[in-house]
């Protein structure tokens, strides 16, 4: 593989090409970073008869998915300054024990609306594992090591929407939607084993912040213009993504007549598109530079979603609609390493609270949006394609005005 010359229209931190993660350390980091998938996709399956369980409308039942997403954006609003001040480790334990506990509350919910406080909860304490883990690699990696280092974790963390969806639903044939909740238990007691084992400190006393210098960590990375138009793209990116989530368990079974299990194998292979996408980016990335991958992705998913919104207003049947929906789906493979190396370049002293920022992006627009692809329940799809296709040309948007004239 032909690298780049080192500085060649980077800052600093992607000149400089280091990493010191072993392979252990990088297959939990990436466990640690699937806690959004995990917490999402396994469920999606039995989104429909968990509705029709609880005697909820549909939008009822996508509220559990939004109040998931709104945890997991809070959550790091704590968990990255807690992170900075007290070091990796502490936090991290802690929020994975308070995950499995959450977990088993969500598989005895009594209603939609208990479930979806138990979710709150759940996805809030899975938080702590997606800020440590992005924290951990800016600690431990720099340059265009980092950007791989991101593409190696979702090679781990792709797992994740791949086998979740098809697990949620297998599991539907041994019980209710409850049973999936008890998997996801197990989960994260397994998760939390790992970590306390593999992951060590890599946020010593003298780099840590003290409580009072916390709350003005967030000013750092809020003032750089590179982060917040990096951040901003990839949020529009990411709630594409979550619209696609959110609407299309009842789009493809209500709507185009699959199966849980039918939409388990597209859901998987659409995850599978990201992770093929996502290495190819990591062996390309010293070659072509994260920059330019990242646009491409932004690229790729505004393609798949004006294409997607044309099958849908034409009544095109599954055979148009599933190669956009996996055209849309799996650009993020390039989009979200590449945008998460690219914003927290610069941001070393303060990598908790930037990444912090960065996920809370993502995840309160998807919360916010992302209900608006069911806007139609089960009478159309017509809803999610217009969200999926507004917000990937929002994000190019970004790109190309916001971003014009960054090389790397």
């Amino acid at each position: 593989m032909i690298a780049r010359p080192p500085g060649l229209g980077l800052p600093p931190a992607l000149a400089q090409p280091r990493s010191d993660l072993t392979f252990a350390l990088r297959i939990v980091l990436g466990a640690l970073s699937a806690f959004g998938p995990l917490s999402i996709d396994m469920y999606l399956p039995s989104l429909p008869a968990l509705a029709r369980n609880l005697g909820a409308t549909p939008a009822a039942a996508q509220l559990t998915l939004t109040a998931c997403l709104v945890g997991l954006a809070a959550g790091q609003i704590v968990a990255g300054p807690a992170s900075d001040a007290l070091g990796r480790r502490r936090p991290l334990l802690v929020g994975l024990a308070a995950y499995a506990l959450a977990s088993l509350l969500c598989a005895a919910a009594p209603s939609v609306w208990a479930l979806a406080a138990f979710r709150f909860v759940q996805g809030a304490a899975g938080a702590v594992g997606i800020v440590v883990a992005r924290a951990v690699v800016r600690d431990r990696s720099e340059g265009t090591a980092a950007a791989r280092t991101y593409a190696a974790l979702m090679a781990v963390s792709g797992l994740a929407p791949v086998l979740a969806p098809l697990l949620g639903g297998q599991l539907l044939r041994l019980g209710s939607w409850r049973v999936v909740f008890l998997a996801l238990t197990v989960v994260g007691a397994l998760i939390l084993a790992a970590s306390a084992r593999i992951v060590p400190e890599t946020l010593p006393p003298e780099r840590r912040r003290r409580p009072a210098g916390v709350r003005a960590t967030f000013a750092a990375p809020l003032g750089d213009r590179r982060f917040v138009a990096y951040a901003a793209a990839a949020a529009l990116g990411t709630a594409a993504l979550f619209a696609y989530i959110s609407g299309s368990p009842f789009a493809l079974e209500d709507v185009y007549g699959l199966s849980p299990q039918g939409f388990s194998a597209a859901f998987a292979a659409n995850a599978l598109g990201i992770l093929a996408v996502s290495q190819a980016g990591g062996r390309l990335v010293g070659r072509v530079g994260p920059r330019r991958l990242f646009a491409t992705g932004l690229g790729a998913m505004a393609c798949g979603g004006f294409a997607l919104l044309a099958a849908v207003a034409a009544h095109a049947g599954l055979w148009l609609v599933l190669p956009a929906l996996f055209c849309a789906v799996a650009s993020m493979g390039l989009l979200t390493p590449n945008a998460t190396a690219l914003a927290l370049a610069g941001q070393a002293a303060s990598a908790g609270a930037a990444s912090a920022l960065l996920g809370v992006g993502q995840y309160v627009l998807g919360a916010v949006l992302a209900p608006l692809a069911g806007a139609a329940g089960a009478a159309s799809a017509l809803p999610m394609a217009a969200v999926i296709a507004a917000l990937a040309l929002a994000a190019v948007a970004v790109e190309r005005f916001t971003l014009r004239g960054e090389r790397g």
